[in-house]
């Protein structure tokens, strides 16, 4: 057949070059789409396989096209199988079958396939019309609802009540929310990992879902997951089993913004750490962001690889402490004016007092109380919010005792259990047992006098004096401060 002869063929635009009969070819493959369409249903066909074209044919190789590695992985390891049958079906000879990119104009040759499929010239953009050139502008948007598609496979749902504007700030959370404010307003990435830990139920998954909220609203055009580690593994796993790890990888180290939740959950999964790994490495080599959660710091999460240690540590490690009362009162607060029912403010405060395990427990505690006064048309008040709440008062009853705030405090200074009692007055003795007596002030309902008779039988002064130094030495110095926040973290927990 002369090159005059040569005719372009092509649904969406690709130019066919063939050696035997073009319009053959061409009805062959719009028979092979039909099918394609009836056996995946619609949603899957305008997803997944519309955008495919012809891209040439070399005798019995054939070559079809996708504009995006994504999709080029995903259609080779789920349709291409089933294309190539239906290919045989049509025509016997066709032996191969092969996904390619071409991802510059969906309507154009790409070079590559034109050297070796070729043996004409490619038609110019005025040459396809018609279908062809409806189909050709539907590809990019087919190609993102693809891509949409499998971001919405495994990005967790965000919950529409975790924004900014719901998350309470206190002196315990401040660096974590001004960090993932930091990352969700700005255009770069500003640190890289944003690493925030801390105990259950303070406010790190609600940071995650507000920097997600955010993100999409001012940058829609970001790809962004947010997913559990848990999920994360259970993803990778099931691209192992259903051998498409490629476009598993496709699709995890192509995103924007990857954030995920609770990662101490991979300690111990080799492989999926091992995955985890080379995701972190490919996002982080492409200045992309990742925003990481977790229970402990970095360097606390025993069992993780050591080279992901440090990783974690590369960026921004944020802290979110126990909460303190006045946190634990303004959280109960705002809820309290989104209640369709008056809440006293007597029963906010006895709430904050009794209730310092998580954010969790003390929203559930209010959420009960205001569901018991609706349902049951009882008045709110404290002895009425105590009877309902008797359990979980007890579950948060824990009493620390003078003798373990004694025993904490010598092993955290290096000093013996007996020096707490001990008439020394030496700096180095001296300090830690103020320090623990102003710590059993706080964490017990000892009186000023019992707690004296507890350190030696020293008069209740010499204990007000303790409370009022420690005091003074936590406002003027941070790192005193930071010690004094620690242990009693460490006793409260």
């Amino acid at each position: 057949m002369s090159r005059n002869d040569e005719m372009n063929l092509g649904l969406g635009g690709k130019a066919m070059i063939e050696a035997g009969s073009d319009s053959l070819l061409n009805a062959q493959w719009a028979r092979v789409r039909g099918r394609l369409r009836a056996e995946f249903g619609e949603a899957t066909f305008r997803s997944w396989l519309k955008p495919l074209t012809l891209a040439g044919r070399r005798g019995q190789d054939l070559r079809v096209a996708v504009p995006s590695r994504f999709m080029r992985d995903w259609v080779a390891t789920h349709y291409a199988d089933r294309i190539m049958a239906l290919w045989c079906s049509e025509c016997p000879e066709i032996r191969s079958v092969e996904v390619i990119v071409d991802s510059r104009d969906t309507a154009a040759v790409d070079d590559a396939t034109a050297d070796d499929f070729a043996t004409g010239n490619a038609p110019s953009p005025a040459t396809v019309d018609g279908p062809a050139a409806n189909d050709r502008q539907g590809v990019m948007s087919a190609v993102s609802q693809a891509e949409a598609d499998g971001l919405a496979e495994v990005s967790a749902t965000l919950d529409p009540r975790l924004t900014f504007d719901n998350f309470v700030v206190g002196k315990s959370n401040e660096l974590a929310h001004a960090a993932a404010i930091r990352v969700a307003e700005s255009d770069v990435v500003p640190f890289n990992p944003l690493f925030l830990y801390g105990g259950v139920g303070l406010g790190k998954t609600h940071l995650m879902h507000a920097i997600a909220h955010h993100i999409k609203k001012k940058q829609p055009q970001k790809r962004v997951i947010y997913l559990s580690a848990e999920k994360f593994m259970y993803q990778f796993i099931r691209a192992l089993r259903n051998k498409n790890t490629m476009a598993f990888k496709e699709l995890f180290r192509s995103v924007d913004v990857l954030m995920v939740d609770d990662v101490q959950f991979i300690i111990g999964k080799e492989s999926t750490q091992e995955e985890f790994f080379h995701t972190f490495n490919a996002l982080f080599d492409q200045n992309k962001q990742v925003v990481l959660s977790a229970d402990k710091s970095p360097s606390d999460l025993q069992g993780l690889e050591e080279r992901m240690r440090t990783r974690f540590g590369w960026g921004l490690v944020a802290d979110i402490h126990p909460t303190t009362y006045e946190l634990r009162l303004g959280i109960l607060q705002a809820k309290a004016e989104q209640a369709p029912i008056q809440i006293p403010s007597k029963v906010l405060e006895f709430l904050a007092h009794r209730i310092s395990s998580n954010v969790r427990e003390l929203e559930g505690a209010l959420t009960r109380i205001i569901a018991h006064a609706t349902l049951v048309g009882r008045p709110v008040s404290v002895e009425s919010a105590q009877e309902l709440l008797k359990d979980l008062l007890r579950a948060n009853d824990r009493s620390v005792t003078i003798e373990e705030i004694q025993r904490r405090v010598a092993e955290h200074y290096n000093i013996k259990l007996a020096d707490m009692s001990s008439p020394r007055r030496a700096r180095q003795v001296s300090r830690p047992r103020q320090i623990a007596m102003y710590l059993a002030k706080q964490l017990t309902t000892k009186s000023l006098p019992d707690i004296g008779r507890s350190f030696g039988g020293r008069d209740h002064t010499t204990v007000m004096h303790a409370v009022k130094k420690v005091e003074e030495l936590a406002a003027g110095d941070i790192s005193f401060s930071e010690d004094i926040d620690l242990l009693k973290r460490m006793l409260e927990g």
